[in-house]
């Protein structure tokens, strides 16, 4: 009995070593906003205020110039590697025509969790139209570590 336990602890020893080499990482929040004219999302710090503003812009499309995302993310064991955010937008354009835009950012990972803001502005918000789903992935080259969707999506 002895025997088998020390052959199988000499035998997941090596496949241990080789998963703590391993790039892991998630996306843990987002937070979708929108930008008024001077590029706020809030008139003050408070949430409250944020909250109740975001309603506002909602209610008075003219005066909203892009939309922005907020992502909180983390990922263990990638110092070196190259990492993206993406964000994929879904939404009712001109015409209320379906339509999808993709934005992508290169972030460096540290050791703690980190926010990073990608935005939609200008003459690509006006042309994409009103938000109804979105997607924030976090890739390591072409390998997905994390991923967070709305409920639409």
């Amino acid at each position: 009995m002895r025997g088998l336990f020390v052959t199988l602890l000499l035998l997941g020893l090596p496949i241990s070593a080789l998963a703590v080499d391993a790039i892991t990482g998630r996306v843990i929040k987002v937070l979708p906003l929108l930008l008024d004219q001077q590029g706020r999302d809030a008139p003050s710090p408070s949430l409250f205020d944020r909250d109740a503003y975001q309603v506002y812009l909602r209610q008075h499309t003219n005066e909203i110039s892009a939309l922005r995302i907020d992502v909180l993310w983390k990922a263990v064991n990638a110092r070196d590697a190259k990492l993206n955010l993406r964000v994929e937008f879904r939404g009712a354009g001109l015409g209320g025509l379906p339509c999808q835009v993709t934005v992508e950012k290169a972030v460096a990972a540290g050791s703690h969790r980190r926010w990073t803001s990608l935005a939609l502005a200008d003459q690509d918000y006006k042309k994409f139209g009103g938000l109804v789903a979105w997607r924030v992935t976090l890739w390591s080259e072409d390998r997905l570590l994390g991923e967070q969707k709305s409920f639409l999506w």
